[in-house]
């Protein structure tokens, strides 16, 4: 945590009173570029020897870890090159570029982010950064958790997470060893919980449906990320694109934050009871990476 620190304040932990318990959250869609992602990319960058940050860095993303790798690497005057789905939301595209990262496009359905990347690598001879199957990646994130325990009045009793590829929810598990955790993925992409309640890794069940939550559209997890929470006890749940805009407008009317969808589904989960809200509740809100159209539409307006 305290590499985090040195680069960029706590984020807030704001509190949310819901059918009479106080939910903890945590707003990480507050961090410079708008996600959790900064920590893991900041983390694993920093452990580079210069003869590695030559050579440069390549990882695969559809907004969120593209834009934490490409602020840690501008930081460090490291290149970095990313593979972003040609479907990702234009802010996180244009937000992407800004921050002086290279951007290979690749469309997410009929092609492999991961095989593009780690051929990119080793032609180039750069490291790769996967977005959540990354030891240096789990840690990092973990400094979220960390964070909200000093922030916390008590510490948490349970911890409900968005989950992709569950670098997030692993990471905050082994920084709060105590706490029950309870990861959150949208409908029709929840092979981590479906992975969890198996005891075997699972893949995403196709044809998967469409939705909004473009940061939580992982296929399949990692054994990194999924061995950590089988052996913490983490369940999962799984979340209608409906209440990710109801949380999302909650958020928004009563924390006065912008949240994505994907950044929602935790807080989605315990406003509608998907989770039941108990005392010690920390919520992560885990980005604010959103093109205004689908916000707007999200919330109803």
């Amino acid at each position: 945590m305290k590499k985090i620190g040195e680069i960029v304040p706590p984020t807030p932990l704001l509190p949310l009173v819901h059918a009479g318990v106080t939910l903890w959250c945590k707003a990480e869609s507050l961090q410079p570029m708008g996600a959790f992602k900064l920590r893991g990319a900041w983390h694993r960058l920093t452990a580079l020897d210069a003869e590695a940050r030559a050579r440069g860095v390549v990882a695969f993303s559809s907004g969120n870890h593209a834009q934490g790798v490409a602020w840690a690497a501008r930081r460090l005057c490291i290149a970095a090159a990313i593979v972003m789905p040609r479907d990702a939301p234009a802010a996180k595209l244009a937000a992407t570029r800004a921050l002086g990262a290279e951007i290979i496009l690749y469309d997410r359905l009929s092609e492999s982010r991961e095989a593009i990347a780690a051929a990119l690598a080793a032609e180039r001879g750069a490291t790769l950064v996967p977005s959540f199957a990354d030891p240096w990646v789990v840690e990092g994130q973990g400094s979220a958790g960390l964070e909200a325990l000093a922030q916390m009045p008590e510490p948490p009793a349970r911890v409900v997470v968005p989950c992709g590829g569950g670098g997030l929810s692993s990471g905050i598990a082994l920084a709060l060893p105590d706490a029950e955790i309870v990861v959150v993925e949208p409908e029709g992409w929840d092979d981590m919980g479906r992975s969890l309640a198996a005891g075997t890794i699972l893949p995403v069940e196709t044809p998967a449906p469409p939705t909004a939550c473009d940061a939580l559209q992982t296929f399949r997890t990692d054994p990194i990320t999924f061995d950590i929470l089988k052996a913490r006890g983490a369940r999962g749940v799984s979340v209608s694109e409906a209440q990710v805009g109801a949380a999302m407008a909650e958020a928004f009317a009563r924390l006065r934050l912008v949240v994505e969808p994907g950044g929602a589904v935790a807080l989605a989960a315990v406003l509608a009871g998907v989770v039941p809200p108990v005392d010690r509740t920390l919520v992560i809100l885990s980005g604010g990476n959103v093109d205004p159209a689908t916000f707007c539409r999200m919330i109803g307006q």
